[in-house]
């Protein structure tokens, strides 16, 4: 899907600034621009699901249509959770101690992959295999299995990307989170090998896949 353009940027900034809703009207007036460009840069935001269209509001002539923000466009403006995330676990890695911090980190990854695991579903070392991948395809990862093969001496999970990387170069202490929640999962043993955040060109977790399942 094609990016957002300047002016559609522009208009998704009047409609946050007047959340409840604005209208064509008024944005084509406060932009310069047609109403019927309007409509047209609207149609493109609504079809990306970033604005809906909110109740008419009555006015001496026929009613003007008005647009709101959804929580997809509200989403699209910059956050800065890296920031404040930094904070947190700048603050909880005084407190704690390092040695501390990163067993509770561990910790949270073990009592997340309790959560996920379905017995009944995952009976086997290869079905938590797939499920885990599929669990981090869904927090963002681009991760991939490589089994076993005459290359390769051990199962591995390679992940392309790190879905906290700058906080992971601040905190390597954080890994211990994905360890903790592959290990759990898996009820295997599970080593990291390679790391981006160290320099690594992917982020490789050794599976010892021996255990009697």
């Amino acid at each position: 899907m094609p990016p957002i353009t300047p002016r559609q940027n522009q208009i998704l900034e009047l409609l946050l600034k007047h959340r409840k809703s604005h209208s064509i009207n008024k944005i084509s007036e406060e932009l310069g621009i047609s109403r019927t460009a309007v409509l047209q840069h609207f149609a493109t935001l609504e079809k990306k699901g970033y604005i809906t269209e909110s109740e008419s509001q009555k006015t001496r002539g026929r009613p003007a249509r008005h647009f709101a923000l959804t929580e997809r466009g509200i989403k699209c403006f910059p956050k800065q959770y890296a920031w404040f995330s930094e904070l947190l676990l700048k603050d909880f890695k005084k407190i704690l101690g390092t040695n501390a911090f990163r067993n509770h980190l561990k910790n949270m990854g073990m009592e997340m992959a309790q959560q996920l695991k379905d017995p009944l579903n995952e009976s086997n070392i290869t079905d938590r295999l797939k499920k885990l991948i599929n669990i981090m395809t869904d927090l963002g990862y681009q991760a991939n299995l490589i089994n076993k093969s005459e290359n390769n001496s051990h199962t591995m999970i390679e992940a392309h990307n790190c879905v906290y990387h700058e906080l992971a170069q601040s905190h390597p202490e954080i890994c211990e989170f994905d360890i903790g929640l592959m290990s759990t999962f898996l009820e295997q043993e599970v080593k990291l090998t390679e790391c981006l955040a160290k320099g690594g060109c992917a982020c490789r977790f050794k599976i010892n896949t021996m255990k009697k399942d």
